[in-house]
């Protein structure tokens, strides 16, 4: 072993996995390899060899191109790059975007099937794409971007699968008025990166490095948000009023109780509680509940219209085992009644909060997730707790990488 580093294998591409990596084999081994798709055959470099089971290689050149490839949407990340240099965030900018939310399905399916212990027949889902995207080619739909700087302050990207920045001429994944401020030609010394944003009001700006906030102001239909500039927002220019729509509608209506003790977990500046708010009306009762304390104080201001919705800081675990631990006997009473969002980190909600709710037991869950692997695990974990998934959706809220967004009902049973 440790002697195919940097050789060049041809290989035949069979499968996708999680993390816009393909699946081929040689001699049986399993390698996986980028910027490819399943149906090709490709020449790859190989980039480790170290463990018995698996390989890693990337796409050098095609040898047989599969009917849904296409030139890649970024020239800095395209095969005639060298794969060290190739700019990372865009993995399936090479895949037209019908295959690649059908490739994303199948990603989404197998987790659901194989960790989450859905049965395959409930686990069918098709990627929606947002509006405009498929007229753009999947482009132009970031309102924010970061730029890494390299040593002498220059703004760039990281190479796939690494933190070394590369120089990049364009953005086509940043929307119009983003591309046009990204300052790719200036540098900036001593600091460590530079986002360009273009909130829904205002116009575009920069944050560079550890600049004080300020505040700006999205607007999701009629209903205005204020937040950071730093602070988290869905990214895609059509996501927040997408999530809106969707969470609404996973809500059964008739489990839905305004008066009950009704949650939105890791929370933000209060996008999914207002859009309860909107749902069912001013008598709603809603906690909203996030970590970073900017963003409650912001969710305050954001939720101040209804009466009965507030917004809490704290770490969502620990919130959640108090809340189940200190509990009255109304309060069980309120809480069994419920409706619980959740919208938490790529790395899911994890033991420790499925547990919590779990003894809160709330009559529905609906559930944000942006990694299926993640989904899958909380997923197993609500079915042991009492809770199955009975309806679910996903998004291609991020066109030419390989990130879904899914949301998920799960009710008591």
């Amino acid at each position: 072993m440790g002697d195919m580093l940097g050789r060049e294998v041809e290989l035949d591409v069979t499968g996708i996995a999680h993390g816009g990596i393909s699946v081929a084999r040689l001699d049986g081994r399993v390698v996986f390899v980028s910027d490819t798709l399943p149906g090709e055959k490709v020449v790859a470099r190989v980039t480790d060899d170290k463990k018995k089971s698996f390989w890693r290689a990337d796409t050098v050149s095609v040898v047989e191109a599969s009917e849904h490839r296409r030139p890649h949407v970024w020239s800095a990340a395209a095969l005639e790059v060298d794969p060290v240099d190739r700019a990372g965030g865009a993995e399936f900018g090479h895949v037209d975007l019908a295959h690649q939310r059908e490739l994303k399905s199948q990603v989404l399916r197998d987790a659901l099937v194989r960790t989450g212990g859905v049965p395959e027949a409930e686990a069918t889902v098709t990627v929606e794409a947002l509006p405009g995207d498929d007229e753009r080619r999947g482009t132009g739909w970031r309102t924010r971007v970061r730029l890494h700087l390299d040593a002498d302050g220059r703004p760039g990207q990281y190479a796939a699968r690494s933190h070394r920045v590369v120089p990049v001429r364009d953005l086509p994944l940043a929307t119009d008025e983003v591309a046009a401020a990204a300052p790719l030609g200036e540098a900036f010394v001593g600091e460590e990166h530079v986002d360009v944003l273009a909130p829904s009001v205002g116009g575009a700006r920069l944050v560079i490095g550890r600049q004080a906030p300020s505040t700006i102001t999205e607007t999701v239909g009629d209903r205005s948000f204020r937040l950071d500039d730093r602070g988290f927002w869905q990214v895609h220019r059509e996501a927040a009023a997408t999530l809106t729509a969707a969470v609404q509608q996973m809500v059964d209506v008739d489990l839905f109780d305004p008066r009950a003790d009704n949650l939105d977990l890791y929370g933000g500046v209060g996008l999914l509680a207002a859009a309860l708010g909107d749902a069912f009306g001013p008598s709603v009762r809603v906690t909203s509940v996030e970590s970073d304390e900017r963003a409650t104080e912001h969710a305050s201001e954001n939720l101040a219209e209804w009466l009965g919705a507030s917004a809490e800081t704290g770490r969502v675990e620990r919130w959640v085992r108090q809340r189940a631990d200190r509990a009255t006997a109304a309060e069980r009473d309120r809480a069994r009644a419920a409706t619980v969002v959740l919208d938490p980190p790529r790395s899911g909600a994890g033991k420790e909060v499925v547990a919590a709710l779990g003894e809160l037991s709330p009559a529905q869950v609906v559930y944000v997730a942006c990694d299926p692997v993640a989904l899958a695990r909380d997923v197993a974990l609500f079915r042991d707790a009492g809770y199955d998934a009975v309806r679910l959706r996903a998004f291609d809220l991020f066109p030419n990488t390989h990130h879904v967004e899914t949301v998920v009902q799960l009710r008591r049973r």
